[in-house]
């Protein structure tokens, strides 16, 4: 056997086609799209509202009253959508040590059950979350007095409900196909 590499092993395999997606699927990617765009969308924002904040009480030295409220309610946004976001794409943190050193069959128990308390959890969002905003609905902000209270916390049961639709989507056809687990492509 020969100790040169042949050119032929050093190309890219060649992408195996994949079936259709299906219609519960394809609407999850534009969920996920969307998420992702609005959580990034918050955070370019706060990138920009907080260093204008600092502009104006330092550099101008007459502090600007809305970077601050405006910087925690797009905390909000960038926090209940970029979660749905990090759940869906598995970069979530978890801590897999005791799963992983269990036999398959507790290790499927165990991701059940997590994926059941994932899900209560979002419930506990959609539910509580939609008291909050009906709580508050009528209450203004000081700094924006043509925004409601109530409508600054309904990322919370949105968050919560595309949440579950993601736990759905996994429990009926599987994660997305571009998850893959870290573990399989760790060197041996």
């Amino acid at each position: 056997m020969s100790s040169k590499i042949a050119a032929n092993d050093l190309r890219e395999p060649e992408p195996q086609e994949r079936a259709p997606a299906s219609p519960l699927r394809r609407a999850m990617d534009v969920l996920y799209r969307a998420c992702a765009i609005i959580a990034g969308s918050a955070l370019v924002l706060i990138s920009l509202v907080v260093p204008w904040g600092v502009y104006t009480r330092y550099v101008l030295e007459s502090a600007a009253s809305w970077p601050e409220p405006m910087a925690i309610l797009l905390s909000i946004v960038l926090t209940f959508f970029g979660a749905a976001v990090c759940y869906r794409a598995g970069v979530h943190m978890r801590v897999t040590v005791a799963r992983d050193l269990l036999p398959p069959l507790l290790r499927r128990a165990v991701d059940l059950i997590a994926e059941g308390l994932m899900a209560l959890v979002s419930i506990f969002m959609v539910v509580w979350g939609a008291r909050l905003v009906a709580a508050t609905w009528q209450q203004v902000i000081a700094e924006f007095p043509f925004l409601s209270v109530g409508a600054t916390y309904l990322p919370i049961p949105i968050g919560g409900a595309v949440t579950l639709l993601f736990i759905i989507e996994r429990q009926l056809i599987g994660p997305p196909p571009q998850l893959t687990d870290w573990r399989s492509a760790a060197p041996d």
